[in-house]
């Protein structure tokens, strides 16, 4: 069966500082999401689903979701605060502002998917040859499957110059398989060029040679099952916390040190690009014209 893609496109673009996932950046008003399903259609996904605000659907519609779905088979679901949560959990977090994070938004997705499925960011740029792998690998599961996967990229082709980034840490085995992941959630270039990642118990010193998580995911259905126990772990201890976020690579990593599943560890030479910060926009616009001048992608990207 054709693999899903899961497109996280409900965060608030903070840093950005406006509505990344359907700003334009490409020749003929494509956004950044354009090109990631062009990217996935070509490498055999059957289906899109997006996971966004109920503020921005009127132009989440008009600049992106509707030139998608002339093109491909595509859905929305939508992700607010209060999304999962119970009477006295909604009464607990009246003052929440935003979401929860990446798995809250995964399992606000569930009931539309019903195959393997792939996780990506809507402001990051992957590469078609990560969708190549994952759907070839995610085309062999069933949805029973607990052998799960992953795209790994290199923290020094993942880093922004303007500023911090959001990063799951991984360690892999000589098989190739997962053995701890862990969100980082601010890692940035120090004085003389040096990477560090601010954790709550002091910085760490990076070499830039890690294997880190880009919230490129394949799942099989059956990871709902944990994601949904580790939700309601989380939900219960945080549901009056204003900033917790239930992250999608400490659940990953949960997965596995928990032995409900493994995680095969695929790499990816590509050199990241995307729009953590408005400044990002031009280096984004600039890559996606050079791949288009290079043949990587047609001039029309779809039909009209």
């Amino acid at each position: 069966m054709k693999p899903t893609l899961l497109v996280l496109a409900a965060g608030m673009g903070s840093r950005y500082g406006g509505i990344k996932q359907i700003d334009p950046v490409g020749a003929h008003g494509e956004t950044l999401l354009d090109y990631s399903c062009y990217d996935a259609k070509k490498n055999g996904y059957g289906k899109v689903v997006f996971i966004i605000r109920p503020d921005i659907e009127k132009d989440f519609r008009e600049r992106l979701f509707d030139r998608i779905a002339r093109n491909m088979d595509a859905d929305y679901v939508f992700q607010t605060h209060d999304s999962l949560l119970s009477g006295k959990q909604k009464e607990l977090s009246l003052h929440r502002e935003k979401p929860w994070g990446t798995v809250h938004a995964v399992l606000c997705a569930e009931k539309a998917i019903n195959t393997p499925f792939t996780i990506i960011n809507a402001d990051d740029y992957y590469g078609s040859q990560a969708y190549g792998i994952l759907s070839s690998y995610l085309s062999g599961l069933k949805n029973s499957d607990t052998t799960h996967a992953m795209v790994g990229y290199i923290l020094k082709n993942t880093m922004s110059p303007m500023g911090s980034v959001s990063r799951g840490l991984c360690k892999v085995d000589n098989k190739g398989l997962l053995v701890s992941m862990v969100e980082n959630t601010k890692i940035e270039f120090a004085d003389g060029g040096k990477i560090v990642s601010h954790m709550p118990n002091g910085d760490d010193w990076l070499t830039g040679d890690e294997v880190v998580s880009m919230n490129f995911f394949g799942f099989t259905p059956k990871a709902f099952e944990y994601m949904n126990l580790y939700w309601d772990r989380f939900i219960e201890k945080n549901a009056a916390e204003p900033k917790a976020e239930c992250l999608l690579p400490n659940c990953a990593g949960e997965i596995v040190s928990t032995g409900n599943g493994t995680l095969k560890v695929f790499s990816s030479p590509d050199k990241w690009f995307g729009m953590t910060y408005r400044e990002d926009r031009e280096t984004v616009r600039q890559n996606l014209a050079l791949k288009t001048q290079q043949g990587i992608y047609p001039e029309m990207l779809w039909e009209k």
